[in-house]
């Protein structure tokens, strides 16, 4: 297979971490080390993906329990709302273009409206290793 016909499918992470807005930040942040990603998805009880929880978005809860001695609350309060997505036939060619473009680490992969995966750009340059081999 040649880079240009490689697809987001064929090397995304189908195995996902995930959140509901509910979940309290500090067992996420838990999870995003147990796990050592630096991000996932926010999924509603309908199943729709309603944002995005990185490492960046956890440190305001390390400065809000600095200033202020919170830590915790709802992943929903610290989330990224409005994410990005990719779909699944994308061709990795196309989303090493959108890697370039922003400074996004990952995007959940869509496939018929519904999160099917996340990839990242590490993913990216697997893709690549494993075609020049």
């Amino acid at each position: 297979m040649a880079i240009k016909s490689a697809k987001v499918r064929d090397y995304m992470s189908g195995r996902l971490v995930t959140f509901s807005p509910q979940t309290d930040v500090l067992d996420a942040m838990r999870e995003l080390v147990h796990h050592k990603i630096s991000g996932a998805p926010v999924i509603d009880d309908h199943g729709h993906l309603v944002g995005m929880l990185s490492e960046f978005d956890c440190l305001k809860v390390v400065l809000a329990a600095g200033y202020h001695g919170d830590p915790g609350g709802p992943v929903a309060e610290l989330m990224a709302p409005g994410v990005k997505t990719v779909d699944a036939d994308m061709s990795i060619v196309d989303l090493a273009q959108l890697f370039q473009e922003s400074r996004l680490r990952r995007y959940p992969v869509l496939k018929d409206n519904r999160v099917v995966g996340q990839i990242s750009r590490r993913d990216v340059l697997r893709a690549l290793l494993e075609l020049s081999t």
